[in-house]
């Protein structure tokens, strides 16, 4: 028994040796709950409610936190006054690519999402000058989210008001305006393989918001060997981009410099122009993982926050006959929907920002970490690979009550003034903030508008159960709020 004391004494007082030094590393971060060795702070949360925990703990320690997740210490942003000072009024400085376990094991750093430095900024420039050429934000592009929207609700007629689930129907619309400007052309609904890659996309999506996923975002060195339902997230990508590369390869073949169809296109024609600058960021791999990159996050975002917004409308629909008296009133029964009705329908307009709110489908939002040393808010940020940012937007489950009335309740009111116009609200940072802004905001503004009023224009939603039975909280929080699943009824009108 003495021996074992003797060890144990040893044994905490290293562990208290190698927490001093880690403190001394990191002397002037802000204050948080104590960490312990290995764990940090994990045993202070509920891992499968990550984002509500975090929440919570804001609360206590204030905005600005430092919370240990295992060894790494992570600086926790939380709320719309400090998100502002950090990633608009410092964006150069929080523009870095903080640690994601989940997908840095395939991206290995390379791609616009996820890439860093000089790289992402030049391929950042690219993308967004590409991508415009190809008509986002623009009508012509416009055109063919319209013509998207007539193909989804074809299928939903096709269900016959049974019941469905939404999900790959939803997918498929959102993929397809995606697919157009990276690949050139859409994929029918019924297409085997297509079906197999918004599965594997919907899996990753789902796995990275897990339990497992969690613990992988914590104990990434551990949980790499560990067996798992999470080991999946790597072997999904790698079948992604074994898609991308097929697609690469059939550009590659009938390649016209002077016709081009797609971002891919574009994309070899400057590994041409700069094959005989030994200093390029651009190459094969970056080309691989950028359109992985854009093809997972134009499929997922928009439909996932579709899928949530539907079921919120199943859940309040007080707010769909609104919303039908509105389309009714000023697109009519016959017209398809377009962008220069949005600035004559306020409240739909409002119930598209709360929705955004409410399901806050990216609720920590892609990690940052600084790029420089910096002083802020009287403490010191590093750069070094341990410290990021998390950053925690208002949404149902925050304590920001000064920004919105009803933190915790579906409210389109917080989008609308007193006489019932529409009433931006800056503290809504859908598509994050700062020099990491999502490139693709105004293509998801255009397809969550015309998607929703289009269904809503040809079609009554009916649920299976009591509205007030229907559960609108998330079915797991990790890199996304995941909506339960669910089935329900379209009638037609």
């Amino acid at each position: 028994i003495g021996a074992l004391n003797i060890v144990l004494v040893l044994v905490a007082s290293c562990l208290l040796f190698l927490l001093a030094c880690r403190k001394k590393k990191f002397k002037n971060l802000p204050p948080g709950p104590t960490p312990l060795p290995f764990i940090g702070n994990m045993h202070q949360v509920d891992v499968k409610e990550l984002i509500k925990s975090l929440r919570e703990l804001s609360g206590t320690y204030g905005p600005m936190y430092t919370f240990h997740l295992g060894s790494r210490p992570c600086v926790v942003l939380s709320g719309y006054k400090v998100l502002k000072e950090a990633l608009i009024d410092k964006a150069e400085e929080f523009s870095g690519r903080g640690d994601f376990p989940a997908v840095q094991m395939w991206s290995n750093g390379n791609g616009i999402v996820y890439g860093t430095g000089e790289r992402w900024r030049s391929l950042r420039r690219f993308a967004i000058s590409t991508l415009k050429n190809f008509g986002m934000g623009k009508r012509s592009l416009e055109e063919r989210i319209k013509e998207e929207a007539q193909f989804l609700m074809a299928e939903f007629r096709k269900t016959q008001g049974k019941p469905f689930d939404p999900t790959f129907f939803l997918s498929c619309a959102g993929s397809n305006i995606i697919c157009t400007l990276v690949f050139g052309d859409r994929f029918e609904y019924t297409d085997k393989k297509f079906l197999t890659l918004l599965d594997l996309i919907n899996s990753n999506w789902k796995l990275m918001s897990s339990t497992w996923g969690q613990l992988l975002f914590t104990f990434p060195k551990i949980m790499r060997h560990v067996p798992g339902p999470h080991r999946l997230i790597y072997k999904n990508y790698l079948k992604l981009a074994e898609f991308v590369r097929e697609r690469i390869e059939m550009n590659r073949e009938t390649l016209d410099s002077n016709h081009m169809r797609d971002f891919i296109d574009c994309f070899l024609i400057k590994l041409q122009q700069e094959k005989n600058n030994p200093d390029s960021h651009f190459s094969e791999e970056t080309m691989s993982k950028t359109t992985v990159n854009l093809f997972f996050a134009g499929t997922e975002t928009v439909s996932s926050t579709l899928r949530y917004g539907l079921r919120i409308l199943l859940r309040h629909p007080e707010v769909e006959e609104k919303l039908h008296e509105e389309i009714d009133r000023v697109i009519g029964p016959n017209r398809s929907p377009c962008m220069e009705d949005r600035s004559r329908m306020p409240y739909t307009d409002a119930v598209l920002h709360e929705i955004q709110r409410y399901a806050d489908i990216v609720p920590m939002g892609v990690p940052h970490t600084v790029t420089r040393d910096i002083e802020f808010r009287g403490y010191t940020l590093p750069k070094v690979k341990p410290t990021a940012t998390a950053s925690l937007t208002d949404g149902p489950s925050g304590l920001c009550l000064k920004t919105f009335k009803n933190p915790n309740s579906f409210d389109p009111t917080h989008f609308l003034d007193e006489n019932g116009r529409f009433r931006k609200n800056d503290a809504l940072m859908a598509f994050s903030a700062g020099k990491r802004v999502c490139l693709g905001e105004s293509l998801a503004i255009m397809e969550l508008f015309i998607f929703l009023t289009s269904i809503l224009q040809s079609f009554n939603l009916k649920p299976l159960m009591d509205p007030k039975d229907i559960d609108i909280t998330p079915e797991s929080s990790g890199l996304g709020n995941i909506p339960r699943p669910y089935q329900f009824c379209l009638l037609p009108r």
